[in-house]
């Protein structure tokens, strides 16, 4: 054989093995629909982009879009039958009909519209002059009696931060709340709004104690979950029990934003100028009510032996002398 033959031998060799096809990988096969897949696609490998103008589907994410709900706890309605409280399944008690008329003036104000409307007038706060006077139980039941109206959905805020007692007196265990959500420690209330099996009956804890409990309830971030609790249902009454009026300054504080403000004076104990100071505290709200309680004696007022006195301003001062 001549060097041209061989030469020419050898490139056409060379030329069979460049056009050879050597997969590195065999295809893979799909038992499911019978189709092929790529090695990548096999592995859970995003494919390549194609550019602008390809035609792949885009990812979508199956993350749920369900906005969050709050969690149930169970309040025991026997227990707080037994202790003398409004419960929905007794709708005709004693306590229950001296509510009936304490919540009434309360929830026309705070749904009146038009030029006589009262700003703010859904959130209604309960306090006292001094401690024990039972302001906690005072809004405990004006809140269970709210919720019992086939109108309303009420949330009961604990804001006395110092001294929490309204999961205790409902009988369930502490939580993080209010506290936590001002201190920016919880991003999403409704982790720690607690529904109850009282129908249209919420509550808010107090939460972790605060060193700055004071500075964060006069802050924005209490402004801003006052916007958003107040609003959030057009339907929606806010019931705060706060800290006693003469005891500490948080309750002045949370004061400035209320539309209504229920004070508890307690029978043959609370003196004329202690509750004279403690309305002195509360000059700016539009709207106070005063509760006479633990009286020993029929009250104009009342249908079974509990005294109450309810007045606005300054005949509201009148009467709870």
């Amino acid at each position: 054989m001549s060097l041209i033959e061989k030469a020419a031998q050898r490139l056409d060799l060379l030329r069979q093995a460049s056009s050879a096809e050597v997969p590195t990988e065999p295809p893979a096969f799909s038992a499911a629909d019978g189709t092929q897949s790529s090695a990548g696609e096999r592995r859970g490998e995003e494919p390549p982009d194609a550019g602008p103008h390809s035609s792949a589907v885009p990812r979508v994410s199956m993350a749920s879009t369900n906005p969050p709900v709050s969690r149930m706890v169970q309040i025991d309605l026997q227990v707080l039958a037994h202790a003398g409280m409004v419960t929905p399944d007794l709708p005709r008690s004693a306590i229950a009909e001296e509510y009936r008329v304490i919540k009434r003036p309360l929830l026309r104000n705070a749904t009146t519209a038009g030029v006589a409307a009262i700003e703010s007038g859904n959130l209604i706060m309960v306090t006292s002059a001094l401690p024990g006077e039972g302001k906690t139980f005072s809004a405990i039941n004006l809140a269970i009696s709210m919720a019992m109206e086939l109108d309303y959905r009420v949330l009961l805020v604990d804001a006395d931060v110092s001294r929490p007692s309204v999961l205790k007196t409902l009988g369930l265990a502490p939580e993080r709340g209010l506290m936590d959500v001002l201190a920016g420690d919880v991003t999403d209330l409704s982790d720690v709004l607690l529904r109850t099996n009282i129908e249209k009956f919420s509550i808010l804890a107090a939460g972790m104690p605060h060193p700055r409990a004071t500075e964060l309830l006069a802050s924005e971030s209490m402004n801003r979950l006052l916007e958003q609790i107040a609003h959030r249902y057009a339907d929606r009454i806010i019931v705060f029990d706060s800290p006693p009026l003469l005891v500490t300054t948080e309750s002045r504080v949370l004061a400035t934003h209320m539309g209504q403000i229920v004070l508890v004076v307690e029978a043959e104990r609370t003196t004329h100028a202690t509750v004279k100071q403690a309305l002195a505290t509360i000059e700016a709200c539009p709207v106070k009510l005063m509760v006479l309680n633990k009286s020993r004696q029929r009250g104009p007022g009342s249908y079974y032996g509990y005294a109450y006195g309810y007045g606005y301003g300054d005949k509201a001062r009148d009467e709870a002398a």
